[in-house]
C-alpha cells in the first residue's frame, strides 16, 4: 500500500517493527524510483513528525494483524497526535475494537477509522476495494484519498463508499469475508468434481474456468478467474503446482484471520440461516490438521476416497457443474447480504445496500458482476425485500431455475464420495427457506413435551418468530411418589 500511495503522487513516510520488512520496502521503492516519495523512519514518533512537518490534516493508515498488535500500534502513536488527526485501520479488524478505539480516541479529537480492505496482498499494490467507516465528519475528509487509491470498476468509478457509522465499514468487509469462504469452498469442491470426478486434466479445467468467466452468469468473477492461472500454474520442474499443494487451510485456526469465524459467530447470534458460509469455514477448520484426520481414518478402519463421477455426458455435466456453480454463490451472497441487513437494524447504521455492491465490483475477492448486478437491481427496486433477499423474485427465481442442476450435481457427488459441504448446505438452504412444512413441527412437539414451550397450530394465522400460545400435556409431570 505504501507504494501503490507513492505512484499516485502521495509522500509517505512509513514505520514497522520488522526491520526486514522495511529493508523489503526500501528495496522496492529504489526499484520502482520511488525513494522521493517513500520515507523511512525509525520509530512512531519519527513518523508522526515527520508527518507534522508535511502539514495538515495528518492520515495515519496502518495495516497490522487484528487485536493486540493494532491496540499496541494506536498506543504507541496516540502521545504523537493532535486534535483533527485521522488514523485509517485497513487491517481486518473486529468491529467492536474498531468502536472501542473510535470511544477512546474521538474525546481527543481524533478521527478513527477503520476502514476494511480486500483483495490480498495484490490488490493492496495496484488498488483494493476498500470500506471505510465510522463519524461522518472523518469519513467527508478521507473519502477523496481513499477514492484515489482504491480499485476501479469497469466505468472508471472508484470501490470505495462512505459504509456508515461506528464500526460498520469493518462488518461489512468481515461478512465480505465470509462469503469468500463459502465461494471458495464452492469453487474448491467443484474443482474437485471436475478433475477427480470426471477425470479432466488440469489444462482442460482451467479452459472451463476462463469459458465460465468470460461469459454466463460466472462472467467477471475473481474466484473463477484466477482458478484459470491456479491451474495452469507450473513450477521449474514443468510440473503443476496445484498437484503439490497440501490439502490443508490453517488461517482460521492459527487465527491469523479472524474474519470467517467473526461471521459465523454473527450469523448464530442473528438468528440469519447462513448454512453455506458456515459449512464452508467448518470444512476449512477441519482441513487444517491432517495429522488428526490421518487418525481418524486408521481409527475408522475408513477406506473411504472420492471415487470417479457416472455421467453419460460428460461436457453436458460440466455444463450442469457450471449452473450449479452460480447456484452456490447467489446463496452465500443471499446469506452474507441478509446478516449485514440484521446488523443494520440492530445498529441502526442506515446502511446503503447499492453502495456496498458498489464495493465489491473490482479489486475484491467476492467480485461477480452478474450477481452484483442482480442484487444491484433488487436493492433498487421500490418495494423490495429489505430483510431476506431470498424473497424477492429476482434471487428466488434465479435459485429455482439452477436448483435442478444444483441438485443433480450434488446427488452425483454423493454417490461417488466427493467432498461436497457447501454445494449439499447451498441445496438444504433453499429447501427449507422455500418450504411451508418442515419436520421442526416434530422438534416444536418435543420441545412442548419436556420444556412447556409453547406452540401454534396448523389453524392459527400465520405470524413471524412469536412465541405459540398452546401447550399440551403429553405426559404429566410427576414425582417420586407418581402423584
Amino acid at each position: 500500500m505504501t507504494l501503490l500511495m507513492a505512484e499516485v503522487g502521495y509522500h509517505v513516510f512509513f514505520f514497522d517493527p520488522s526491520d526486514k520488512n522495511m529493508e523489503t520496502l526500501d528495496k522496492q521503492e529504489r526499484d520502482l524510483h520511488l525513494h522521493d516519495k517513500a520515507t523511512r523512519c525509525s520509530s512512531y514518533e519519527e513518523v508522526c513528525d515527520k508527518i507534522k512537518e508535511a502539514g495538515r490534516p495528518r492520515v495515519f493508515v496502518l495495516s497490522t494483524p487484528h487485536g493486540g498488535p493494532a491496540d499496541k500500534c494506536v498506543e504507541a502513536v496516540q502521545p504523537h497526535l493532535d486534535k483533527g488527526d485521522i488514523i485509517i485501520d485497513c487491517g481486518n479488524e473486529h468491529w467492536t475494537n474498531t468502536e472501542r478505539r473510535q470511544a477512546k480516541l474521538d474525546p481527543i479529537g481524533v478521527h478513527y477509522v477503520g476502514c476494511g480492505v480486500s483483495g490480498g496482498y495484490q490488490s493492496a499494490r495496484h488498488g483494493p476495494s476498500m470500506s471505510p467507516g465510522g463519524s461522518k465528519e472523518a469519513l467527508e475528509k478521507v473519502m477523496p484519498f481513499l477514492r484515489s487509491i482504491a480499485a476501479q470498476d469497469k466505468n472508471g468509478k472508484p470501490c470505495t463508499v462512505e459504509v456508515g457509522p461506528g464500526g460498520s465499514g469493518h462488518y461489512v468487509k468481515m461478512v465480505h469475508n465470509g462469503i469468500e469462504q463459502g465461494m471458495m469452498s464452492v469453487v474448491a469442491e467443484v474443482w474437485m468434481l471436475l478433475t477427480n470426478g470426471l477425470g479432466l486434466p488440469e489444462d482442460e479445467v482451467s479452459e472451463i474456468f476462463k469459458k465460465w468467466n468470460a461469459e454466463g452468469p460466472l462472467h467477471d468473477c475473481f474466484l473463477v478467474a484466477i482458478g484459470v492461472e491456479v491451474e495452469q500454474g507450473k513450477g521449474e520442474d514443468g510440473q503443476h503446482v496445484l498437484n503439490s499443494v497440501r490439502d490443508k487451510v490453517v488461517q482460521d485456526v492459527d487465527e491469523e484471520e479472524g474474519t470467517g469465524t467473526w461471521t459465523c459467530e454473527e450469523a448464530v447470534a442473528l438468528h440469519v440461516p447462513a448454512p453455506s458460509i458456515l459449512s464452508a469455514h467448518l470444512f476449512r477448520c477441519a482441513s487444517a490438521d491432517l495429522a488428526e484426520r490421518i487418525k481418524n481414518r486408521e481409527a475408522a478402519g475408513s477406506k473411504l476416497d472420492a471415487k470417479p463421477l457416472n455421467v453419460q455426458d460428460k461436457q453436458k455435466f460440466i455444463e450442469t457443474i457450471h449452473e450449479a456453480t452460480y447456484f452456490c454463490f447467489l446463496a452465500c451472497f443471499a446469506q452474507g447480504m441478509d446478516i449485514i441487513r440484521a446488523k443494520d437494524k440492530q445498529k441502526s447504521w442506515a446502511l446503503d445496500f447499492c453502495a456496498i455492491m458498489q464495493l465489491w465490483r473490482g479489486g475484491c475477492i467476492i467480485q461477480a458482476d452478474h450477481i452484483t448486478d442482480l442484487i444491484d437491481r433488487v436493492y433498487q427496486r421500490h418495494g423490495h425485500d429489505k430483510d431476506d433477499l431470498l424473497a424477492n423474485s429476482e434471487v428466488g427465481e434465479e435459485l429455482t431455475t439452477n436448483f435442478a442442476a444444483t441438485k443433480e450435481v450434488l446427488l452425483k457427488g454423493i454417490e461417488a464420495d466427493a467432498f461436497v459441504p457447501s454445494l449439499s448446505q447451498s441445496v438444504e438452504y433453499y429447501k427449507y427457506m422455500t418450504s411451508t412444512r418442515l419436520p421442526t413441527q416434530f422438534m416444536e412437539a418435543q420441545l412442548d413435551y419436556f420444556g412447556q414451550h409453547m406452540f401454534d397450530t396448523q389453524s392459527d394465522p400465520v405470524g413471524g418468530p412469536e412465541k405459540g400460545k398452546h401447550h399440551f400435556e403429553w405426559h404429566p409431570a410427576k414425582g417420586i411418589t407418581g402423584k
